[in-house]
């Protein structure tokens, strides 16, 4: 049985029934992969090309390299293309489908062809039997028992809980025993504090290419030092954007974020010139000349350099490569793409996803504490996860008989 009709789920359904098992599985929302229709503006950024355990963050980074190194971008891209779906790069290794990711869940459910889906399900209780699991369930009214000698949860994380997204599978994960390491939005817009909030008033559109950069100190180990190079955007409530979303992941309470707003630009180049005009307006005029014309008049209004010599021009300069927000907090799960922390990898083993002290009992994708950056790497961490369970449900070496009972459900009551 699988819990969860999203990415991991549907993929791993349709990799076990490839192998003639029988798969039920079960969803509580109204249609399937209602979070990979939304995703990458609709058009679903499934893969990145250039996906490798340094693009993901996880209390064990080296946790994703066994699943990752043996289901590749390449293999999905392969899949894509057996169906005839279009895709195109917007940047480098981020793959898109040309028309609608529907596409994209039609394949998937194509794949999964011959499981029974059972959507609009409530899961009420799991108990551990001693071949398996009992999965207690209720579908428009009426309560049923399920048994089956393995269960996947793929239940995904908290974000986007307007289409549906709960705590069931931590919630489960600890009822097994499972450590869960705490959650938090990822991938989300940061807000502004009072003060930030006050200083870029009136700005919400604005956007520009900048370097943004973080030191996150984690016990007595030196600050990890993390920098993201893309678009910024500010917004009414505060920073958004490539940039902002990818430094979010690594974001907590307190802590400042260094804004590059002009990367490998010498912004005051003219006004250090020979002879050059130095005042008020041949500043403004540098500041536009590579910054948004409203972003770079709220600068020069905010931080104006302090005089007109080489020493405050570059103290200026010095500013604009390291402009200090505290960001006031997150957008939270109602606006971050996916949920960082989860059902710790301590717990499970690398190779399956199967957990170390429950038998049969397997946790895949977003449910996991393995995150990944913007750009199509939490759906190839989707994909990759989902291949390293299925193949551990459906083991070679496995006699058929043993593959048949591994693969019953079986109605109970």
């Amino acid at each position: 049985m699988v819990l969860g009709a999203g990415a991991a789920g549907l993929f791993c359904t349709g990799l076990l029934v490839k192998q003639g098992l029988r798969v039920l599985v079960v969803d509580h929302a109204p249609e399937a992969g209602r979070k990979i229709l939304i995703s990458g503006g609709g058009r679903a950024n499934f893969t990145n090309l250039n996906t490798g355990p340094e693009n993901f963050l996880s209390e064990n980074p080296h946790f994703a390299k066994s699943a990752l190194a043996r289901y590749t971008p390449h293999q999905f891209v392969e899949l894509v293309d057996r169906y005839g779906i279009g895709h195109h790069a917007k940047a480098p290794g981020q793959l898109f489908c040309d028309g609608s990711a529907r596409q994209l869940v039609s394949m998937l459910l194509a794949e999964a062809e011959g499981a029974e889906l059972s959507l609009q399900t409530t899961v009420r209780q799991v108990t551990q039997t001693a071949d398996g699991f009992l999965v207690r369930l209720l579908r428009t009214g009426t309560e049923f028992i399920v048994a089956t000698t393995h269960l996947v949860i793929a239940t995904g994380g908290l974000s986007i809980p307007k289409l549906g997204a709960t705590g069931l599978g931590y919630d489960l994960a600890r009822q097994f025993g499972l450590s869960v390491v705490p959650t938090r939005a990822a991938l989300v817009p940061l807000t502004f504090d009072a003060e930030d909030a006050a200083h870029f008033e009136g700005l919400s559109g604005v956007a520009a290419e900048t370097e943004v950069t973080i030191s996150v100190q984690q016990g007595k180990k030196r600050p990890e030092t993390t920098t993201f190079r893309d678009k910024l955007l500010i917004t009414h409530r505060g920073l958004s954007g490539p940039s902002i979303l990818q430094i979010s992941s690594y974001w907590r309470p307190g802590y400042t974020l260094n804004i590059d707003l002009a990367p490998n630009q010498l912004v005051t180049a003219p006004l250090l010139r020979a002879n050059a005009r130095r005042d008020e307006g041949a500043a403004l005029a540098a500041w536009a000349a590579v910054l948004p014309r409203r972003l770079a008049e709220r600068l020069l209004r905010l931080a104006p350099p302090a005089a007109w010599t080489n020493d405050a021009l570059m103290a200026a300069e010095h500013r604009l490569h390291q402009w200090p927000v505290t960001p006031g907090g997150t957008e939270g799960y109602a606006k971050a793409e996916v949920t960082a922390g989860g059902i710790s990898t301590r717990d499970l083993h690398a190779q399956t996803l199967e957990a170390r002290r429950v038998p049969g009992l397997y946790c895949i994708g977003e449910v996991v504490d393995v995150t990944g950056h913007l750009g199509g790497y939490n759906f190839q961490w989707a994909w990759a996860s989902a291949a390293a369970a299925a193949s551990s449900i459906a083991a070679p070496g496995k006699s058929p008989e043993s593959s048949k009972r591994l693969a019953q459900p079986r109605l109970v009551s």
